[in-house]
Parts: structure tokens; sequence; C-alpha cells
């Protein structure tokens, strides 16, 4: 985790360079004006005007205008009276959206046949945010994936600390787990007493029998739930030559073949299993298999059928987490907004949905769903690490964070990440409001979040910027040493001890600090654009399956 103070107004010049890099990455304007990715010219004119459901038009709102199959978009904004002009476009298929805020339209699709052709469109804002029934599920979203591209929109850009807060939120996401498994007992280990007995009891029938499908099924079935999965896949596989016709053997056999990471094998027989009948289990296995397998447009198809024959919360949280993953951020928030829709209680899908509204720029929006999640379980610290997260890369102090992260700081005291977030959410605001009293608080949560945990790396980088901030640098110096003892790879805390050591007259030591700094600042980009490099983003059209109606 790579997290950084504010820094004065040379934070607002980087916020907004960080806001115009995610805008540029999601095909959406952080700032009024034109994308520098316009699409090819001809005649056609597309003009409109944006309204509220009561037919006031709207100033200072979002226009996003795509070309179907053309990578790319133009953007604008309302004029004072509402209105919005696109000119010198190629004759073809687009789709409109337009936003402010909390409220979006939906798609419009404008079809021009001319070079001199002029469409006039009209584009509704609503509350979309708003949790809506099972019976508005099947209109929207409309979209479908048709194919990748390498993802170029971010290189030369690896210094930039917003967008890697993302980037690292969007894997964090993927790894959240249901609220049965993130709170389940783990299983009793084959060291039990208990545990060997019944492992001595199915090797006992298995020796008695060994052509019984039934007892290499229900051994090699011990061994998967006890994560031994290199010792079920023989009984697994020995149960599929005996009765090669049961498909929850074979599907067995599939996920443990994927757990030890022999991904061909256990795509061959979810395919088979596939080809003789449509199970969404099976489908989202064979998402997962291609998704390894660097075959994402196939994984996403598949875990779209997957929530299409069963919404349930697990396959929403798959097909959104494919999307995101991809970079197909809008269409990941809209899944993971039916599918938080259709299960209010899962705290998994509201994180997910919070991550996806972050890497749009919508911070208010994503803080609102992370909030939630946190309400959901208070005990659950997941939401509050992602929270306090976004809290330090928005531009402003986020409403409701500071309030739910006082709460993980009271109710976990002793937790090194709830009083270092608490206090990173409370210097943001003092900054703010100059209040003498919140920067003591500051320093106090600090100083217990490295008390608590002495590799807490940022607690003492941000507790050196504070020494230094009142000129203390001999202080901060000694902390800017812990913090790098923590973390010899925090960048930041190389050029603050520089900057500490230049004030105090250590010219050469100040010199030393900057290479370093600049060193470890390199290889991290080089190693974060190799990072993007690996990842494929989704090319979305605006046309195609929508999201299915939740199983009630």
């Amino acid at each position: 985790m790579r997290l950084r103070s504010l820094r004065g107004p040379w934070v607002a010049i980087c916020l907004r360079i960080a806001l115009g890099l995610v805008a540029a990455l999601m095909g959406w304007p952080a700032a009024m004006g034109q994308s520098a990715s316009p699409l090819p010219s001809d005649g056609v004119s597309i003009s409109g005007a944006v309204v509220d459901s009561a037919g006031r038009h709207i100033p200072d709102v979002f226009v996003r205008l795509e070309r179907s199959s053309v990578p790319g978009a133009v953007e604008t904004t309302t004029d004072a009276s509402g209105s919005f002009e696109f000119h010198s476009l190629k004759v073809g298929d687009y789709t409109l959206i337009a936003q402010k805020s909390r409220l979006r339209s939906h798609s419009t699709s404008v079809s021009a046949t001319s070079a001199d052709e002029v469409k006039q469109v009209k584009l509704v804002l609503e509350d979309l945010s708003a949790p809506v029934n099972a019976m508005e599920f099947a209109d929207a979203p409309n979209f479908t994936v048709a194919g990748v591209t390498d993802w170029t929109a971010v290189g030369g850009h690896g210094s930039d600390s917003s967008l890697r807060t993302s980037e690292a939120l969007t894997r964090e996401a993927l790894t959240l787990k249901p609220e049965a498994e993130h709170h389940s007992v783990t299983p009793a280990t084959p060291n039990s007493i208990e545990s060997d007995q019944a492992e001595g009891r199915l090797r006992a029938e298995l020796a008695n029998d060994p052509r019984s499908f039934a007892a290499n099924h229900q051994l090699g079935e011990f061994y998967f739930r006890a994560a031994r999965y290199h010792e079920s896949i023989p009984l697994f596989g020995a149960a599929y030559e005996i009765n090669p016709s049961d498909h929850g053997n074979e599907y067995d056999l599939a996920r443990a073949l994927k757990e030890v990471g022999d991904f061909q094998r256990a795509r061959e027989h979810i395919q088979k299993l596939l080809a003789a009948e449509e199970v969404a289990d099976y489908h989202r296995l064979a998402g997962e298999l291609d998704e390894k397998l660097a075959d994402p447009l196939a994984a996403v198809h598949e875990l779209e059928q997957a929530v299409r024959l069963d919404p349930s919360e697990d396959n929403y949280f798959a097909w959104g987490s494919e999307l995101l993953l991809h970079r197909a951020v809008w269409q990941a928030e809209q899944v993971f907004r039916k599918g938080a829709g259709a299960y209010p209680k899962s705290a998994r899908l509201l994180t997910a949905l919070g991550t996806a509204l972050f890497a749009s720029a919508r911070y208010d929006e994503a803080a609102a769903r992370l909030c939630e999640a946190s309400d959901l379980n208070p005990s659950d610290s997941e939401p509050y690490i992602f929270m306090g997260k976004i809290e330090m890369a928005a531009p402003d102090s986020l409403a409701c964070v500071e309030q739910k992260l006082a709460r993980f700081a009271q109710d976990q005291p002793g937790n090194s990440l709830a009083n270092y977030f608490y206090a990173m959410a409370v210097w943001k605001r003092q900054q703010q409001s100059a209040d003498p009293l919140a920067l003591q608080q500051v320093e106090t949560l600090l100083t217990k979040a490295v008390t608590i945990d002495n590799k807490c790396a940022d607690g003492y980088l941000q507790l050196g910027i504070l020494r230094s901030s009142q000129r203390k640098y001999e202080d901060a110096i000694g902390l800017y040493e812990k913090a790098i003892e923590a973390n010899p790879q925090l960048a930041e805390a190389h050029y603050r001890l520089g900057v500490a050591y230049d004030r105090t007259g250590e010219k050469t030591k100040a010199k030393e600090e900057f290479v370093l700094h600049d060193e470890i600042e390199k290889r991290q980009a080089a190693a974060i654009e190799e990072q993007r490099r690996e990842v494929k983003q989704f090319q979305v059209l605006p046309q195609g399956p929508s999201v299915p109606p939740a199983a009630r």
C-alpha cells in the first residue's frame, strides 16, 4: 500500500492531473471541454438538450458520444441553457449518455445515414443510483463486450497516485469473499483426531473396494474440502473413469484441477459438461478458467451467461469483477449496482460498486456505497480500508467517511490501519479548517498506529511529514528512517528524508536519498506499466443483452 499525504497547492495540481487521467482512461471528462481523442470527421451534427424529469433544462452536464465499433469518444458539457452540440462527425451509429453527479441518463442511440445530417436528441437525467426492483432489471444495462485491445491510455503516467490507488483497489476487490465464507470457521485440519478418523474410515472403504465410484469420490471430496487438492485429483479421476456420466464428480475434478493450476485440463472437462447441459456454476467456472488462460473475451461471456441462468450474488460479483478487471468500468458499475439492488445485504457487492465508481472518478458516490457496506457489518474491516484509501486519493473530503472511520477506530482500537486511516481523514479535514486540536488528534492516532504495528511505514511517513511541517527536522529524519526500515521501497519516504537532510545542511545525504527516490520510482513505474500491458481492455458496444432479473 502506497499512500501519500496532502501537500498544499501541489496536491490540487496533482489531483487535477490524476482526475484528467482517470477521465481519459474511462472515456469520461474530468474537466470541461472536448476529449483529446475525437471521433473521425465528416459533416454529421448531433445536438440537443439535457433535462430533468420535469422537463427543466440543466446546465453543466457532461455529455459523452461514442460511435459504434470505433474506439474513442468525444465529450462536452451543456451550456447555460442546457444545450449541447457535436459537429463534423462521420456517418454511422452513435450512442449518447449524460451525467451530472448522481444523475445520469439512459443510453440513447442515434443513426446518421448522410454526410450533412443534423440529429436532435433529448436526454433525461435520472437518479439511476436508487435501488430498482426486479422488473426494472431487464431494462438496463444494454451492452456487449465485442473485443479486447491493448490498454495504452495510461502509458507514461506511472507516477500518478490516484490511478495507482484505483488499480490497487480493483485488485483487492477481486478477492472479496461472500459473507458466509468471510466469517466461516476454518475447517478441521487433517491433524485433528476427528479428521484423522474420517480419513481413516474413507481410506479403508476405498481399500476394501478400489473400483467403487462412491469410495473414490467421497475420499476425493474429503481432500478437496481440506484443500489437499493434489490428493483429491487422482480420486476424482478414478471416479470419472468408473462413471464418466456423473456430472457432479466431473465438476469437482475440474475445480480441483483449477486449484492446482492445471487450467487447460480443467477447461476441457468443463466444456464437456457444458456440451451436455447448461448450468450456471459450469459457466462461472468456465469463465474463471478462460481468464486464467488469457482469454478474457470468452471469460466475460461465460460469466454473463452464468448470471442469465442464475442471477445469484456470486454470479453478479464474478461478472462485474471481470468487467472491472478489464477496465469496462461503467459496465461493471451497472452490473454491481443491479447485484447490490437484488442483494442489499451483500457488503462485497457494495464494496465492489464503490470501487467501480471510484475508478470513474465519482468519488462521492463511491464513498456512499462503501459507507453503506460498512454499516452492514461494522466489524468487517474491508469496507473501511477501501473508504480510507479513496478518502486519501479524492480531491476533497468525502461525506460520511470520517464518521465511519471514527467508528472503525473506536470499535477496533488495536487495529493499526483503523487508527491510520482515521488520522488521515481528520488531517484532510483539518487542512481545510486549520484546527490545532484536530492536528493533535492526528498525531495521537498516527502514534498509536505505529505503536500497534512497527511495520506501519505509512504511519511513520505521515508522522515525519507532520514533524517537518512544524520545522522539527531532526525528529522528522528519525521517523522517515523508521518508515524506510519498515518498507525500503517507500519512495516518498526517501524523498522526504532527502528534503529533511537538505534543511539541516546535510547536502550529501540529501542527494543520496533523492537518487534512491528516483531509482525506486523508475522501477515501480516500469513494473506498473508492465502490469498494465498484461491486462487487456474490453471494447464495449452499447447494444446487447441486458442484465436479467434477480432470483427471488
